[in-house]
């Protein structure tokens, strides 16, 4: 069996296994720690409340992206076609999985494409991983991948622990930063550096906003743990089990949010990781990120119930973030960057060791964004 082919195959077994088995890490997300104060009178209707969003240059109807899973498998394709209907039908941001398959086997990419003709007008983000840029590909194969489906966007993941765990994985890593800035540099898109449920760090924010990317996607631990993913496909094949580094390895989403906007003040940020609750949305919201991310939640409920129960979901989801502004006193998602709010326990304990002053951070750090777009600080700090 060729590369292509195998890689193909692993697309459909991740599917299966992340809906199947239990793939959740044992860490939490430490937004158990993060409380925002209630308002009893808001001065405001519940019809006032817009959840419109601007992001990246586009405007979006809710603060959501349904991030990139999936693609390279005919089964997949099918599911792309779903999620795509979804993000038409709630005008959400939504990603498509690894394109490396299509790439390899370009006869699979109709099953990326099929979000966006279930999607024409939808904020869609293509997706390649940072070992194969360190393995060769570069700007030929991002814009290939960005005009595969139309995307607004493109995502590079970096799953340094996914494939360290994966039986068949590259662990390859060197170049990387160069290859993301060359790509950046070249194409007509944003490009969104993002993890994949290990969590962006302080440092690599820093390092990549001081470069010129402009937009991060948190993935912090507490969600999916894809060296989970990838400890359960290796068993028996002889590779070395991951342990406790299924569980614990990585920064918090909660966590990883606060380190990302202090390290980016005038970067988009998305918020995912372990989030499953309209409180969890407005919770990242609040700690800095412009959108939340889900995945898991999506997959689950589109193939167990289908569209209808999936609709349902994101119905009730997006009530709740909505109920849950007008109960911080706002009117809009930003307004949650000057709701009070309150950190404590383990997520200050932490955010204090890596050097964060918490109290600062809540007073003016998150609230940013607002000044660098609007002209009031530099976009670089």
């Amino acid at each position: 069996m060729d590369i292509g082919e195998v890689t193909k195959n692993r697309k459909l077994e991740h599917i299966l296994l992340t809906v199947e088995r239990d793939v959740e890490s044992r860490e939490h997300t430490l937004l158990k720690y993060v409380r925002l104060v209630h308002n009893p009178l808001p001065e405001a209707d519940l019809d006032d409340v817009s959840l419109e969003k601007e992001f990246c240059g586009h405007k979006l109807e809710v603060p959501l992206m349904i991030t990139g899973m999936t693609g390279g498998h005919p089964e997949t394709g099918k599911i792309n076609h779903k999620i795509g209907i979804l993000a038409e039908k709630y005008g959400l941001a939504v990603g498509v999985g690894s394109q490396r398959a299509a790439i390899e086997k370009p006869e699979v990419a109709n099953t990326f494409r099929a979000m966006r003709e279930a999607a024409p007008n939808a904020f869609i983000v293509a997706n390649l991983g940072a070992p194969q840029l360190s393995k060769g590909y570069g700007v030929r194969e991002a814009r290939k991948a960005v005009e595969m489906i139309d995307a607004d966007a493109i995502a590079i993941h970096l799953n340094v622990g996914q494939e360290l765990f994966q039986a068949e994985g590259d662990p390859y890593y060197s170049r990387v930063i160069e290859k993301i800035v060359e790509i950046a540099d070249s194409l007509d898109v944003p490009v969104i550096v993002k993890e994949t449920g290990a969590g962006l760090s302080r440092e690599t924010v820093r390092t990549l906003y001081r470069l010129g990317i402009s937009c991060f996607d948190v993935s912090g631990l507490g969600g999916t743990s894809w060296i989970k993913v990838e400890g359960i496909r290796s068993l028996g094949t002889g590779h070395p089990t991951p342990g406790e580094l299924s569980d614990y390895w990585g920064n918090p989403t909660a966590l990883a949010v606060i380190e990302a906007r202090a390290s980016a003040p005038g970067a988009y940020i998305i918020g995912s990781g372990g989030i499953r609750t309209g409180l969890d949305v407005v919770k990242v919201l609040a700690l800095g990120a412009d959108l939340a991310g889900i995945a898991l939640p999506i997959l689950k409920v589109l193939i167990k119930g289908g569209l209808e129960a999936a609709s349902k979901y994101l119905e009730t989801l997006i009530y709740q973030i909505k109920a849950s502004i007008l109960m911080a006193g706002g009117r809009r998602p930003e307004d949650l960057w000057r709701a009070p709010l309150t950190l404590w326990g383990r997520l200050r304990e932490e955010a204090e060791a890596r050097g964060i002053d918490t109290v600062e951070y809540l007073s003016r750090t998150r609230l940013q964004p607002l000044l660098v777009r609007s002209g009031w600080l530099p976009m670089k700090s």
